[in-house]
């Protein structure tokens, strides 16, 4: 049997939740980082305790920006032709911004392929070893061909498919309506112009026209699929059909046809994708969720309501793309009035950073749907107003999904200024610290209501005189420079990113991308049953902890894989003395024993 028919085959049998496994995880725990040189380093668990057996673990970093395997110099930015593209400063550009990281076996071999968050993006094709221990090496690297896609943009997190393949993502696609409108270069968001490299433009020296020849926004802002097969081929694949938001991944439930996609940043929303076809993620139909709230108590809780955003497939969207489709084929704007409404045949939309009336051009329907997703949905009466929407999990064993939420802030507040042109849904104090929701599923996963799991707790201001109070007790957490650097209580969450899930274990995995809450970002291990939280990861200063996600059992060993993206480059980066400090790390934890259940 082929391994893509094991792979349906034992997907078909994860299909229907799981009764719960008995089975009992902790991780040791890792100490607060207090000090400086803590605050340097990269720390993991160093044991696991699996129905009461101790195991060794620890982190191992297989790849770091910049090393050498075979001819390929990971993390390094090709432009169309495979040249390394050059930075500012005229030197070769090196990524730092290494994200989500998978592990994928075809047939006697095991890949790995990495996302550089950049712009032009980047995803890397490493073929690894692994021996009898379970200890990960990299055997040779490449960058994954994107000429025949128009390039990659900003790759984030992702996930794997039941079928083998490898699901990126692409997040922050620019305001296409902004890119037509304006008359001059500076009235544009100049995030996007280090694309333009990626076509061998200089963006310090480029005209206006020629920003527009080279980027074309329209093509980017989708789920990508990686398809790699034993020879080492990789071959991608971007699906326009599952909708252009900021992604930041989609996440396959077992029948294979139903992803979630996360919209990471203001006034976002929450898409369902379900494909005609198992497997096949090319057509489909999609859909916003509606939050109905059912409780403001804490970071709240709503059922959710699903609009029908209509039908596409991914050749029929890239063919109005490629034939120059631009924002105002698409729209009629109009200006809101002062009381919020629109003038007779427009609808209202809060998304994409402005408060506008659109109306969409007859027979348009489908392609406003997929290339301007946010605002069709606001448009249709879908909730955009989430804040920094991120990771996506799912637990087999319970059917449920987990949604990382960064910041419960602006649209999620009752009555923020980020709710004119929509309907206020969500209702909520703010909580800069963010929190996890847990996501109620049919049995045709489709999710039906949403409440929160766990939320960070942020640090008020008695506290913070009480902790720098010399006569504080010493064996307080919040003590000294700790209360002065963490805005977040250090003993919970701070802004959770991307998680993860150990089936049979009721354990949920939270990563950090967090700035103030947290000065060394860390990765969590949540006991479901007890709501108990174990540090099990710290990262250096500035970084993020990106790309957690679990493996149960890849050739009889298990891999929690973790990533620290940019060390000292989010903050606190006068603290860097060491240029090769700043390299990103790509690893994981453990190995663990398989946990196959």
């Amino acid at each position: 049997m082929s391994l893509r028919a094991n792979l349906l085959c034992a997907t078909a049998l994860l299909a229907a939740p799981l009764a719960a496994h008995a089975g009992d995880l902790a991780f040791a725990p890792v100490p607060f980082a207090a000090d400086d040189a803590a605050k340097r380093a990269v720390l993991a668990s160093e044991m696991v305790t699996i129905d009461g057996k101790d195991y060794k673990i620890g982190y191992t970093a297989f790849a770091r920006t910049g090393d050498k395997f075979g001819d390929g110099t990971f993390g390094a930015l090709v432009d169309r032709n495979g040249q390394i593209v050059k930075s500012e400063d005229g030197s070769e550009h090196l990524s730092v911004d290494a994200d989500f990281t998978s592990l994928l076996p075809v047939g006697d071999k095991l890949f790995s392929i990495t996302h550089f968050e950049s712009r032009p993006g980047a995803m890397y094709l490493s073929e690894l070893t692994q021996d009898a221990d379970g200890k990960l090496s990299v055997v040779s690297t490449k960058p994954v061909d994107f000429s025949g896609l128009n390039g990659l943009w900003v790759p984030c997190a992702g996930s794997v498919t039941p079928w083998n393949t490898h699901l990126g993502s692409e997040e922050y696609p620019a305001d296409a309506r902004a890119i037509e409108e304006a008359t001059a270069l500076d009235q544009i968001d100049d995030y996007d112009f280090p694309m333009v490299r990626f076509e061998g433009v200089d963006p310090a020296k480029m005209t206006l026209d020629e920003f527009r020849a080279a980027y074309k926004p329209y093509r980017y802002g989708a789920p990508v699929e990686v398809t790699v097969t034993e020879d080492g081929n990789a071959t991608p694949v971007r699906h326009l059909a599952m909708g252009r938001v900021a992604v930041e991944l989609a996440k396959m439930m077992p029948d294979q046809k139903t992803a979630y996609i996360s919209d990471d940043g203001t006034n976002v929303g929450l898409f369902m994708f379900v494909a005609d076809t198992a497997g096949d993620l090319s057509a489909g139909t999609l859909y916003a969720a509606k939050w109905v709230q059912t409780s403001d108590e804490g970071a709240g809780a709503a059922d959710l309501e699903w609009v029908d955003l209509g039908h596409a497939d991914d050749a029929s969207v890239i063919k109005a793309v490629e034939d120059g489709v631009k924002f105002s084929d698409l729209f009629e704007a109009a200006d809101l009035a002062e009381d919020g409404s629109c003038p007779e045949g427009f609808a209202s939309s809060n998304a994409e950073g402005r408060a506008e009336c659109l109306k969409v051009k007859p027979g348009m329907e489908m392609l406003a749907s997929r290339l301007e997703t946010r605002r069709y949905a606001s448009m249709l009466g879908a909730t955009t107003e989430f804040r920094k929407m991120e990771g996506i999990a799912y637990n087999p064993d319970s059917n449920s999904v987990y949604l990382a939420m960064s910041e419960v802030a602006k649209g999620m507040e009752d009555g923020s200024k980020q709710d004119k042109g929509g309907r206020n849904d969500i209702r909520l104090a703010k909580n800069a610290c963010g929190a996890v929701y847990e996501l109620s599923l049919a049995e045709d996963f489709k999710a039906t209501a949403m409440k929160a799991l766990v939320a960070g707790k942020p640090v008020g201001d008695a506290e913070k005189a009480a902790a720098a109070d010399p006569n504080c007790d010493p064996a307080h957490s919040m003590c000294g420079s700790a209360a002065e650097a963490n805005t977040c209580d250090i003993n919970g969450i701070a802004n959770p990113d991307n998680v993860t899930y150990i089936p049979g274990y009721n354990t949920l995995i939270i990563g950090e991308d967090t700035g103030e809450g947290h000065q060394n970002d860390v990765i969590w291990s949540m006991n479901l049953n007890s709501g108990e939280l174990t540090r099990i990861f710290s990262t250096p200063y500035g970084s993020e902890t990106t790309s957690p996600y679990w493996y149960s059992d890849v050739n009889g060993h298990g891999y929690l894989m973790a990533v620290v993206q940019h060390p000292y480059g989010e903050s606190d980066e006068d603290k860097l003395s060491d240029a090769a400090d700043s390299r990103a790390y790509v690893g994981y934890v453990g190995p663990f024993p398989a946990l196959g259940h």
